[in-house]
């Protein structure tokens, strides 16, 4: 903060204002009496004449009615007045005045009413309607607004007003998150331009680095996320550069308030044209080694030229794909001459980062709990703008992490083809898609054949592990599954019902092992299940059968190999079980080594008896 004036006419209102200045850097306290601790001036007319247009921010504490008078002769417009805030002796009341928005009137008050423990007041109709502040919406992203068919007061009026509004969003970034989350019910969200029916609209709003022609008023919240790649012969003229990469904006009917960046090989860092261009645009100009644009070659068209003088297949378009991050180009490389004659190319690129492409990650809900899913997957789930969820499998209070606008959908009634389409049209206009599994994905997860439609369909995708229930139930049961000279091995497997298992996998051979066994899927198939499980291991063998590991119903019975039929039949278990096999359950014998006194490791040498 810099260039604040707090103007007392008051010596009360001194306290608060040295509780201001002391928090607000750069704040100056002014007063006519010249109070202690004060700046004195002559008056405040003389002083506002010239320092009015010069500060950020003038703070009034004293009457409203002071206020008022002493700003209304030098009040131009919003986009050139200073913020003004005015307050009581004691800061209870801090009323934002002049240029809440554009000069950032609001968020001081809300700040200094922080300072002095008081109530900010803001009268602004966005703000008091809880709605998009569109004038200065985008700073916070750095956008550009630019309108169409409307002035900005006439069509931040029609908003506050709340007339039918569709809302383009063509990128995705943070800003466009944020007004996903926030959209008001009188406006309908779309991805494709295309898509709207003009004369079903009173207002468009858009996120988006394209020009387009509308009919109705409109507002273009312009993302920097064009990058140009260029080479050039050494002293072209920026006047030059300039306006032939305007013109290929325009012919790529993109906005040039998109542009994000320019990039080029590290020979040309000092070239004047470019640096000019930098400055003046305030926009970085980064380069690149010959080595990094040599990197994609196969990817971009090869020049004879380039590599003879600077030794890079292209500098152009891998430059551009390098600072992009895209796996394409906007406008491969286009040659220009500048009045001199001399030659320089320029491509262009998207920030990869902004593409609106979706995104689908598979969750592993973990074994029920809401509370046992991975911090990732829970924040998965609350930006998702679909969750697919298995609903015979997966507690339905998962879901509740999902906001207000996201699309909730039990999977359980649907086949694969299905479930495809449904995760497809969201994927297509660029949302995140969870497709939510019980315990881990990949153990028993039917996750394949879903992989397969992704990759035959080139859809990005990611798997977020959980935990599965064979290790909830050992934290249940508070049994070690691998105990020190007696069990060393899990065996993670399944009954064979309908899905037959592959001869080498047969239940009667792997009980033979006596390892600690974990079985999916496998509760109705108990009376064979029983049958093979006792051909390795001895009939008082521990069992232990989870129902819905730690969801709100869970239930867990302990018992003997010879009795898990009886006791699944006597209960009528049919889903949601995870039954658990071996000597491991329950045991406190077997002391592990790691701890021993006398055993030595990296970390520490045993003590001889």
């Amino acid at each position: 903060m810099s260039n604040t004036f707090i103007i007392i006419n008051n010596s009360f209102a001194m306290a608060t204002a040295e509780r201001i200045a002391l928090k607000m850097e750069g704040s100056t306290i002014v007063s006519v009496a010249g109070y202690s601790g004060s700046d004195k001036i002559t008056s405040l007319p003389d002083f506002l004449t010239h320092s009015f247009h010069a500060c950020d921010l003038l703070i009034f504490i004293g009457a409203m009615g002071i206020c008022v008078r002493s700003i209304a002769p030098f009040i131009q417009d919003k986009a050139s007045d200073p913020a003004v805030i005015n307050m009581d002796l004691q800061g209870k009341y801090v009323q934002s005045v002049l240029s809440g928005h554009k000069g950032g009137a609001n968020e001081y008050a809300k700040e200094i009413a922080k300072i002095t423990n008081g109530t900010a007041i803001i009268t602004t109709a966005s703000d008091s309607l809880d709605l998009w502040p569109l004038d200065i919406f985008g700073r916070k992203y750095d956008w550009i607004n630019e309108y169409q068919n409307a002035r900005e007061n006439d069509l931040i009026a029609a908003f506050v007003n709340q007339k039918k509004t569709a809302l383009l969003l063509e990128v995705k970034n943070e800003g466009t998150q944020a007004l996903l989350d926030s959209c008001p019910d009188f406006v309908e969200v779309f991805y494709q331009f295309d898509q709207i029916r003009q004369e079903d609209f009173d207002l468009l709003l858009a996120v988006t680095p394209a020009l387009y022609e509308t009919n109705i008023p409109s507002l273009f919240f312009r993302p920097k996320c064009i990058v140009v790649g260029t080479g050039a012969q050494k002293g072209i003229g920026v006047e030059a550069f300039e306006k032939e990469l305007r013109a290929c904006f325009e012919a790529n009917h993109l906005s040039f308030s998109a542009l994000k960046s320019i990039h080029s090989i590290t020979v040309k860092a000092n070239e004047e044209a470019y640096k000019q261009f930098s400055e003046t645009t305030n926009l970085s100009f980064i380069t690149y080694s010959s080595e990094e644009l040599n990197e994609k070659e196969g990817e971009v068209s090869y020049s004879e030229a380039a590599y003879r003088e600077v030794g890079a297949v292209n500098v152009s378009e891998a430059s551009a794909l390098i600072a992009s991050g895209a796996k394409a180009l906007i406008q491969t490389k286009s040659k220009h001459v500048d009045d001199n004659g001399k030659h320089f190319t320029l491509a262009l690129a998207m920030d990869a980062k902004q593409e609106r492409k979706g995104e689908i990650f598979i969750v592993g809900a973990g074994p029920g709990a809401p509370d046992l899913v991975s911090v990732r997957g829970k924040s998965l789930l609350q930006r998702a703008d679909l969750i697919l969820y298995a609903g015979s499998l997966v507690p339905r209070e998962l879901t509740d992490y999902g906001k207000a606008s996201c699309t909730i959908r039990n999977s359980a009634d649907l086949t694969l083809e299905e479930q495809f389409d449904v995760m497809k049209e969201h994927y297509d206009r660029g949302g995140l898609v969870v497709r939510l599994h019980t315990g881990d994905p990949c153990i028993y997860g039917a996750i394949q054949e879903q992989m397969n439609f992704f990759d035959q369909h080139e859809m990005d995708y990611e798997i977020v592990p959980g935990i599965s229930s064979f290790q909830a139930a050992a934290a249940r049961l508070k049994s070690q599954f691998t105990i020190p000279e007696k069990v060393q091995s899990i065996i993670l497997t399944r009954g064979e019902g309908r899905t037959p298992m592959p001869p080498k996998e047969q239940l009667a051979e792997f009980a033979k092992f006596q390892a600690t066994m974990c079985l999916f899927l496998s509760v109705t198939l108990v009376d064979k299940l029983q049958a093979d499980l006792l051909e390795g291991y001895p009939e008082n063998t521990p069992v232990a059968i989870c129902h819905k590991l730690t969801w709100k119903e869970e239930k867990i019975w302990r018992g003997e190999l010879k009795d898990l039929a009886k006791i699944v039949k006597e209960n009528k278990l049919s889903l949601t079980v995870m039954i658990v096999v071996g000597e491991a359950i329950g045991n406190r014998k077997n002391r592990s080594l790691l701890y021993h006194p006398k055993f030595t490791h990296g970390c520490r040498k045993g003590i001889d008896s």
